[in-house]
């Protein structure tokens, strides 16, 4: 079907595209000398959990910005954990990280790769990295495409899922966070990168949740 009948068709429901806006990012002329981007726009590892991708996006619920980071495995861009809440500072992706490596069966030989913020910088974080053996990438000070994947993924959430309004609190939040990452995008979200296939249905290992 060709993009003229689609727009035909769209024009009979009364269906109209939303378009999310073009963001600008500033370019900073200070590099982290002291981490090095590691993984390079190198973004299709060959097996499970040999790279991990992080980031935090904010989102409004209530009154007020919240902030919401994701840790995902670039094999097949599966979302391994997640952590919500209204302070965008380490422990936030330290959340994140805690969730997805038991999870994932504690991996080794294990990269993880985010941007130069400050959370990821943070001592406590990369005190995290190192009690799990996790080998730190970032990437270069404001480039967005060393992180692709993963700002796709923030851009696909909120041009499609989060309400125009946002939420009405920040529990409300939380749990549509988990419906829409380990839910829709995890479970039934075609992605172009798996040949149309969700993640969850791309070849993988399973996610392991146990009680607490």
């Amino acid at each position: 079907m060709g993009r003229y009948k689609v727009r035909e068709l769209m024009k009979e429901a009364k269906l109209y595209s939303k378009k999310p806006k073009v963001r600008q990012f500033n370019r900073a002329i200070e590099e982290q000398l002291e981490l090095l981007n590691k993984l390079s726009r190198n973004s299709n590892p060959t097996s499970p959990n040999q790279v991990w991708t992080s980031d935090i996006t904010y989102i409004w619920a209530g009154s007020r910005w919240i902030y919401l980071a994701i840790v995902a495995d670039l094999y097949v861009r599966r979302v391994v954990g997640y952590s919500v809440s209204d302070k965008a500072d380490s422990q936030l992706v330290i959340s994140a990280l805690d969730m997805a490596w038991p999870l994932r069966g504690k991996p080794k030989a294990l990269m993880f790769h985010s941007d130069q913020g400050c959370q990821y910088l943070s001592a406590a974080f990369r005190h995290c990295l190192s009690r799990y053996g996790i080998v730190h990438s970032v990437s270069r000070r404001g480039n967005c495409w060393d992180n692709a994947p993963t700002e796709c993924l923030f851009r696909s959430l909120k041009s499609k899922w989060i309400p125009k309004a946002g939420y009405r609190s920040l529990a409300k939040a939380k749990s549509d966070m988990f419906c829409y990452l380990f839910g829709y995008y995890n479970q039934r979200r075609p992605h172009s990168f798996n040949a149309g296939l969700p993640p969850a249905i791309a070849k993988q290992p399973k996610l392991v949740f146990k009680n607490t």
